[in-house]
């Protein structure tokens, strides 16, 4: 007999997570409504939570910094080649395209991490998990014209958004190899988000971000505001969330962000709700579901 499905405080905290990741929207556009590029905005983000992460480092216990310098190159994977290049590609895609169109191609996430699993961890490619891919594959086609929809995306945009969802994918993959090495979550996240800190202090203007974000008392909270919604209340939920919840249910749990960046798109934004979206939406979050299923 079949358990009952048995909804926790864990449980709730992981979509709470996804359903904060999908408000990045109401952050990214009206700040680059006031200047700011992708680079800046990256940067905000990255730098905003470094310094609070290193402050609840050194409360919690400074032993949580230890690295094996070794080992940086797993940081460097997460901060630099998944969190920056993602960032940078969601963001962009954000002004680019619909919310909807936007939050989907970045959930193309886990068909990406199947096939690197496959190469890098030989995890087998079993049937199910090709069907998944199948399914995903069949949305993005809804998703970006070539079946039923009246918005057609430019090659660029596409790749840009397969771009977002391709860095998304690797921190799973560099994420592991830093947990295989024995680092708590707390600890790789603060050295990822150093490290993408760092690598985006190049390609941004911290002055340029400096002055929008404290033009004004409201443009402090605002940013204040973006780095807790965006980045470190949806980190701390889903960290203590996969305490209690294996990691392919949370995955499932948290696949509510494209939908909810969906639903801000069209409330917030008075983005349309194409058919072609709405398939292609449905279609991906159910080779999600489909991929994330045991298998005997």
């Amino acid at each position: 007999m079949k358990k009952k499905l048995r909804v926790s405080p864990h449980h709730l905290l992981i979509l709470l997570a996804g359903v904060l990741w999908g408000c990045m929207g109401l952050f990214v556009r009206p700040l680059n409504a006031r200047g700011l590029t992708s680079w800046d905005i990256v940067f905000l983000r990255a730098v905003s939570t470094t310094a609070f992460l290193a402050v609840f480092l050194v409360i919690k216990d400074r032993r949580l910094f230890r690295i094996r310098l070794r080992d940086l190159w797993c940081f460097f994977g997460t901060g630099i080649c998944s969190i920056v290049f993602f960032n940078y590609c969601y963001f962009t895609e954000i002004t680019l395209t619909s919310l909807s169109i936007a939050a989907i191609l970045l959930y193309t996430a886990p068909a990406f991490v199947m096939v690197l699993s496959a190469i890098f961890f030989k995890e087998k490619l079993t049937p199910r998990k090709i069907f998944a891919l199948g399914l995903s594959f069949l949305g993005l086609l809804f998703v970006t014209g070539v079946f039923g929809s009246a918005e057609r995306l430019t090659l660029p945009t596409l790749l840009i958004g397969l771009g977002a969802g391709l860095g998304y994918a690797l921190y799973s993959i560099f994420g592991r190899c830093a947990l295989n090495r024995g680092y708590p979550s707390y600890t790789i996240s603060f050295y990822t988000f150093l490290f993408a800190t760092v690598g985006t202090v190049f390609f941004a203007e911290p002055s340029r971000v400096f002055q929008v974000v404290t033009n004004a008392p409201s443009d402090v909270l605002f940013a204040v505001t973006f780095a807790l919604v965006s980045t470190i209340l949806p980190y701390l939920a889903y960290t203590v969330g996969l305490q209690a919840v294996e990691n392919g249910q949370a995955s499932i749990i948290a696949s509510i962000e494209p939908v909810a960046a969906t639903l801000i798109g069209v409330i917030w934004f008075h983005e349309p709700m194409t058919a072609g979206i709405l398939i292609g939406a449905v279609l991906v979050l159910a080779g999600i579901v489909v991929s994330q299923g045991k298998t005997e």
